[in-house]
Order: structure tokens, then C-alpha cells, then sequence
């Protein structure tokens, strides 16, 4: 299947070539960008514009083989001269793009839903043309998507609390086909490796993230985890189905809550009850501890819109840890479930700025049993 480039990689280039633009002073109709996954993107610009005093140049978004709400749309870069007795380069949004209106989001409220690594390739491809010039002042550079306020409102972003427009963003750079056939039998067909090559306990977590904090914090090998994306529940059915009776699975809250709740497809589309489930679990906690929980409190974690603002919530409440065994203890409860007890599973909790917020009895001599 045929691979795609981010709204990220689409501003990036079409900043680059409106830097280029306004320094060279000449038209343009393609410019190549490296994106942080190695991946080159050879981008033809669909429209381009450039006077003494600015640029505009736009790419047209192609998301591959991947049924992107944001496929097609056009990504616009205007590149104006800024202070010229300081060298920079300054980002910002303009018409389509939106703006961060609640907290817990990566960028702070109030500014531009531009991500940092999309905003760091802007800034890096910029800096290249100022270098190839010699220029040695700063550069405006605004990003602005005409089609972005209408498409913003078919996807999560209002909800989320992002106003008037799409968001900027991909870690990677570029859109990997999210075909559910081919994910669900490369996930199995990992699993499978893994097993016939040895592997005593089947090491599952959602994506990356919980790949790289397995790495970092228990300096678990990288290629004995399997990926199984937003499919818990088919990634657990295959572990059985392949022959593994022992189950690691470690995620960060923001997935695995859902978990807590008998949710085993953990994409947005299938369900985001995540708030719900962790006032849930505080409410389950109190009253094991004998405490009570305010309406007020109540109310500011059902308002929230990230499960990092939450845990910070709960951690000020100085019951963040009993809470989160509490969510652990539902998550186990279900995957046992799932699976009718055909395997041991001990699952480990994280959240990237605490770290480890729980884990089962078992985790670390599980851990002790995956091979190097």
C-alpha cells in the first residue's frame, strides 16, 4: 500500500518553498524536504507567488492508501521578511489552521495547533534557504489552509478543543495506509514470529510510545514487542491463538483506560469515554479510602480533554497512584475476560511525564522472562 505525507511534511515543504522564493526572487514548481522518518518528499507546488516583499506557495495534501479526512486539501505557507537585525525564524497560523482553546493539549492555550515536530521541520527547511543565501535576518513564516475550517469540523478537533480550523501535525512525516486487514495479519503474523522464535511471553503495547518507554525504562529489546495499534482485542486473541500462555501488556493511559471499561478497539471512532472511566475509578477509590470527592472535582475531570490533564488532577488530589491500581485492576479484569483465561496477562500502566503508574503482580518477572 502506498504510503503519504502529513499535514506536517506539506507545511514544512511549502514553507521551504516560499522561503525560496522571497530570497532567490524567482518561481518555483517543486522542492524536496527530508522528513523525520528518512523518508524524502518530492513536493510539487500547486500554486506559487512571490514579490519583493513576501511568497505564498501551497502543496495539495496526498495521504497514500489511508482514508484521511485531510487527503486532497491544500497546506499554504506565506514567507514575509521580519526584523533584519535578528536571524530566526518566526511560525505562526492563519485562516483554516486551528487554535488551542483547552489545556492538556501539546501546544498551551492560545496558540497556533501547529505540533512541535512539524513546527521544527518548518523551521529547519526555512533555515536551510536562509543559510544557502546568507541571509541573515528573520523570516514570517504563516501557515493558512482555506478548506481547513469546514474539513476541522468532521473530525475531532472541536471536541478536542481546537477552534477554527485543522491541526498541524505527524511525528514521523508521513501517513502509513491504516488498512484494518493488513494491520490485524501483521500483527498476528508478528505475533507468530515471535512465538516459533522462542519468545516465552507475547510483549504488546498500542504503538511507539509504549515500545520506546518498554526500551527505556525496563531496557526491553525492541524487536521481541508487537504493535497491535487500537486492536487490544484482536492482538490478545492472536497471542492465545498462536500459542503464547504468558501476556505482557503495557500502555500509556490514554489507551488503555478505555480498556478499563471493556473497550478492546480503543480509536476514537469506536469510543472516548476516557474522563468518564477515570472519574469512575476515583469515585471506586474514594470510597475504598474513605474520602470524599467534591462535585467541583467531579465536574474539572469530566471538562478535561487529555488523561495527562487528569492524572496532574489527581495528583494534586494525592490520590493519583491508588487510582490508577484501581484502573489497572478493571483493565486486567477485562483482558481476562477477552480471552476466557486461556493465558496469564499482566499489564503495566504509564503515562510519559510519570512514568510507571502501576503495574500487576507479576509484570516485572514477566519482564525477567523476555529474551535479549
Amino acid at each position: 500500500m502506498r504510503n503519504g505525507f502529513t499535514t506536517g511534511s506539506c507545511a514544512a515543504a511549502a514553507a521551504k518553498a516560499s522561503a525560496y522564493q522571497l530570497l532567490f526572487q524567482h518561481n518555483i514548481d517543486a522542492i524536496k524536504i527530508d522528513t523525520p522518518s528518512g523518508v524524502s518528499f518530492d513536493a510539487k507546488l500547486v500554486e506559487s507567488y512571490y514579490d519583493g516583499e513576501l511568497s505564498i506557495c501551497a502543496i495539495k495534501k496526498d495521504s497514500g492508501d489511508d482514508p484521511d479526512i485531510t487527503d486532497g486539501i491544500r497546506i499554504y505557507a506565506k514567507v514575509s521578511y521580519g526584523n533584519a537585525n535578528e536571524k530566526g525564524v518566526y511560525i505562526k497560523g492563519g485562516p483554516g489552521i486551528g487554535k488551542v482553546t483547552r489545556k492538556g493539549l501539546e501546544m498551551p492555550v492560545g496558540e497556533w495547533a501547529i505540533n512541535s515536530v512539524p513546527r521544527e521541520m518548518i523551521k529547519n527547511e526555512v533555515l536551510q534557504i536562509m543559510e544557502l543565501c546568507d541571509y541573515e535576518g528573520t523570516l514570517i513564516v504563516e501557515i493558512f489552509a482555506p478548506e481547513g475550517e469546514e474539513i476541522a469540523k468532521k473530525t475531532f478537533n472541536p471536541h478536542m478543543g481546537i477552534e477554527g480550523g485543522i491541526s498541524i501535525l505527524g511525528t514521523s512525516g508521513i501517513v502509513e495506509p491504516m488498512s484494518k486487514k493488513a494491520l490485524l495479519d501483521t500483527i498476528k503474523l508478528d505475533l507468530k514470529m515471535q512465538y516459533e522464535e522462542g519468545a516465552k511471553v507475547a510483549v504488546i503495547v498500542p504503538g511507539n510510545y509504549g515500545e520506546t518507554f518498554l526500551s527505556k525504562t525496563y531496557g526491553v529489546n525492541p524487536d521481541k514487542i508487537v504493535a497491535c495499534s487500537n486492536f487490544v482485542g484482536e492482538a490478545l486473541d492472536y497471542a492465545v491463538e498462536v500459542g503464547f500462555e504468558k501476556i505482557l501488556f503495557t500502555g500509556h493511559t490514554g489507551k488503555l483506560v478505555k480498556v478499563s471499561g471493556g473497550i478492546m478497539n480503543t480509536h476514537s471512532k469506536e469510543a472516548d469515554c476516557r474522563m468518564e472511566l477515570m472519574l469512575s475509578a476515583l469515585i471506586k477509590t474514594a470510597k475504598e479510602l474513605e474520602i470524599e470527592v467534591s462535585m467541583e472535582l467531579m465536574e474539572n475531570i469530566l471538562s478535561q480533554v487529555s488523561t495527562t490533564a487528569v492524572l496532574e488532577i489527581l495528583e494534586d488530589e494525592h490520590v493519583l497512584y491508588p487510582v490508577c491500581e484501581t484502573i489497572l485492576e478493571r483493565i486486567l479484569f477485562y483482558m481476562k475476560k477477552r480471552i476466557d483465561d486461556k493465558a496469564q496477562i499482566e499489564c503495566i500502566l504509564y503515562e510519559n511525564s510519570f512514568g510507571t503508574l502501576a503495574k500487576s503482580k507479576k509484570a516485572e518477572l514477566f519482564l525477567g522472562m523476555i529474551d535479549d
